[in-house]
């Protein structure tokens, strides 16, 4: 599938999302263009995102929980009952109870270094499918926003979703969030200044929100995961590192939406240099890179067993065989992750002192090492840090693994297409 060219869909204003289409003779995904109406004030809202997070409540808690009289209540559920957003649902002990419409589809997109999610989510974020797929995002925009395109079609080829409402996708790179555009991304060659909102929304006919993915993860860990804070750090170690910043339950993203890029801190002035030309960064030191070279040159020096046969097997070495390793009990491989989770503890400790996090949230490939690096984070994190700010704090693994990002982009278009202040394609 050939991606259109981007287009300025931000100017269009319009009240019913897709009365307005950018180009009508675009090719586009068959089927997509969907009318979605918008809530009309911050009443119906708030109705739709409580029951989205809480699930079908009566007329009756709904009131009392939006302090509306019955007649406002009733005239703005009427108002969204007839823009299909919401729908009566079976009597509950004589009351009259309100849920989201079953026909509500929103599409999370997590774009990795070296991997692509698809998922099509209900409007209560319920995951409906889900397709993964190895992919370096280095292939350049086009072809990868080309192949999601291709797995979101297999996906409704399966039937799970004949129309889309909206789509949210995360990147591994910063990303200007108003402009939907991937800004000076260390790892992403070709991506900088892309209009992927612009393309994907032109493509899919429906709303579209970029953000770094990692925030998006963040989103995916409040709405799904251990969060349970409104406060918290969400710690993604993969091919890079990076840091969702939730204050209050919102990400905060920072004035140029470079906030939590803290795989560029600086650990040591002279240390290896990092992908993004400085030396010394933490995910020069500890990033999924920076352990496969650390990894093969142990390797090649005799001194891990299991990563020299597995070097001589496969001819590379990646995080994932320093994995393998560390479940395998290998010495040298335990001495890298402890030594890496010392890194990210200091770091974190830092992050700590500054923001008083309610919860630290460890995520991503290279956080499959487990035990073993969550043990030598908690305690550099806890040796650094003074009682006032990590009493009672929780450092912990996600449990979403994959999901997270998905279910995170499924919130994040969720948040805005329930929003009362948008207007038009984004």
């Amino acid at each position: 599938m050939a991606l259109v060219a981007g287009v300025d869909t931000q100017s269009t204003e319009v009240d019913m999302v897709g009365a307005a289409r950018p180009d009508e003779d675009a090719p586009r995904m068959a089927g997509a263009w969907r009318t979605a109406a918008r809530p009309k004030n911050a009443h119906q809202s708030q109705l739709l995102r409580l029951l989205r997070d809480d699930g079908p409540r009566s007329r009756a808690e709904l009131g009392d929980v939006l302090r509306m009289s019955r007649s406002e209540l009733a005239a703005d559920i009427d108002r969204l009952i007839a823009l299909g957003l919401v729908e009566p649902a079976a009597a509950r002990g004589g009351r009259r109870i309100v849920r989201l419409s079953p026909s509500l589809r929103f599409v999370g997109i997590d774009i990795g270094a070296t991997s692509i999610d698809v998922a099509v989510t209900s409007g209560d974020l319920e995951i409906l499918g889900h397709r993964a797929l190895p992919y370096d995002v280095r292939h350049g925009p086009r072809a990868v926003l080309e192949t999601a395109l291709e797995m979101l079609g297999k996906l409704r080829s399966e039937g799970v979703a004949s129309e889309i409402h909206g789509a949210g996708i995360g990147v591994p790179g910063p990303v200007s969030f108003c402009d939907g555009k991937a800004v000076a991304p260390p790892i992403m060659p070709g991506w900088c200044g892309f209009p992927i909102r612009e393309t994907m929304s032109q493509e899919l006919g429906c709303p579209v929100l970029v953000d770094n993915d990692v925030n998006v993860m963040a989103l995916g860990e409040l709405t799904a995961g251990l969060a349970r804070s409104n406060d918290f750090l969400f710690v993604k170690i993969g091919t890079g590192i990076g840091c969702g910043i939730v204050v209050g339950g919102s990400v905060y993203r920072g004035r140029s939406g470079c906030a939590g890029d803290i795989g560029h801190i600086r650990v040591d002035d002279s240390g290896p240099l990092c992908a993004c030309g400085h030396t010394g960064c933490l995910e020069a030191y500890f990033g999924g890179a920076a352990l496969a070279r650390d990894a093969t040159a142990a390797a090649r020096a005799d001194r891990s067993r299991f990563l020299a046969e597995r070097l001589a097997a496969n001819g590379e070495l990646t995080a994932a065989d320093v994995t393998d390793a560390v479940a395998a009990g290998d010495a040298t491989a335990v001495r890298m992750v402890r030594e890496g989770g010392r890194h990210v503890g200091r770091v974190l400790a830092d992050l700590v002192i500054f923001f008083n996090p309610g919860l630290v949230v460890i995520a991503g490939g290279v956080a499959g090492l487990g035990h073993t690096l969550l043990a030598e984070i908690r305690g550099v994190v806890h040796r650094r840090s003074p009682a006032p700010a990590t009493a009672n704090l929780p450092i912990v693994l996600s449990e979403l693994g994959d999901a997270a990002g998905v279910i995170g982009g499924a919130r994040l278009i969720s948040d805005h297409v329930f929003s009362s202040g948008s207007r038009g394609w984004t």
